[in-house]
């Protein structure tokens, strides 16, 4: 690392997958966050990680942030974000009416087919 060490910055250890785009390809690499922090993140996956990239991470409830790879260390890397976030909106619930809810699939209670008409059925 450079002259100032932010190991002294709070971070919260947690797994979670969100999205990576490398700047300059056209696809979304699927990958572990491992932790997180108002400055940056680390994670984990077969990408093909160089410092210095710039890269967007989709993060829940914050969207798609700028960052660059900080660091490498075999399939883990750092992302230094562009700009600080709100660590624990990542970390909330999805919020109500957000994108993954069109996901969900909505059925009336009748069309699961209880049966009234007998005993229940072992599975």
């Amino acid at each position: 690392m450079g002259g100032t060490d932010n190991r002294q910055i709070a971070r919260d250890s947690l797994f979670v997958l969100v999205d990576l785009r490398i700047d300059g390809e056209q696809i979304d690499h699927r990958i572990k966050m491992r932790n997180l922090s108002a400055g940056g993140m680390m994670a984990e996956g077969s990408v093909r990680a160089m410092r210095g990239m710039v890269v967007w991470v989709n993060l829940r409830n914050i969207g798609w942030t700028e960052g660059t790879i900080a660091w490498v260390q075999d399939n883990r890397f750092g992302i230094a974000f562009r700009d600080e976030i709100d660590p624990k909106l990542a970390r909330a619930a999805q919020s109500a009416g957000a994108a993954n809810d069109s996901l969900l699939i909505h059925r009336p209670f009748a069309a699961i087919g209880s049966r009234r008409d007998g005993p229940l059925r072992k599975i």
